[in-house]
Order: structure tokens, then sequence, then C-alpha cells
């Protein structure tokens, strides 16, 4: 697989976050929070773990997708998990 970048990733989150979860484009930019900004619930955000290990190929852990609250949080533990 090739390395992606955060750009990549940011990418690939916002095509999720769109197609799967109706979320306004507009709305995805990296400080939003994924619960105030974007109207995610919990099984929304544990359905979105889901969708990024189809592309990663790597699990993660409840305990850091616990931490995240914003999009870019959400790069960052991405990337984190890539360079395991």
């Amino acid at each position: 697989m090739p390395e992606l970048t955060s750009d990549d990733i940011f990418k690939i989150l916002k095509g999720i976050l769109v197609d799967d979860f109706e979320v306004v484009p507009e709305n995805i930019v990296y400080d939003a929070n994924l619960f105030e900004d974007l109207d995610l619930d919990s099984v929304d955000a544990v359905d979105l773990a889901v969708r990024l290990q189809q592309y990663t190929h790597k699990k993660i852990s409840p305990e850091n997708f616990k931490q995240i609250k914003t999009i870019g949080d959400v790069v960052q533990a991405i990337e984190n998990l890539l360079q395991e």
C-alpha cells in the first residue's frame, strides 16, 4: 500500500463523511468537532472507525478512538496508526 499523506487521509475521511454520513462538505475542516460541528453520535464514530479500517487495514483501538474529537485528530490518529 502506498504511503498516505495527511492530505490523502483528509480526502478519504471527507469522502466517507460526505458519502456515508451525509455531512456537508464545507463543514469538514481540520478543527471541526465530529460531534458538535458535524452531528455525529457514538454509533457514527464506531462506524467511521470501521470504514477507516478498510483503508488502513489496521484496527483503531477503542482507547485511541475515545481521544478523537476533531477531523484533525482523526487524521493524526490514522497517520500514527500507519507508522506502527
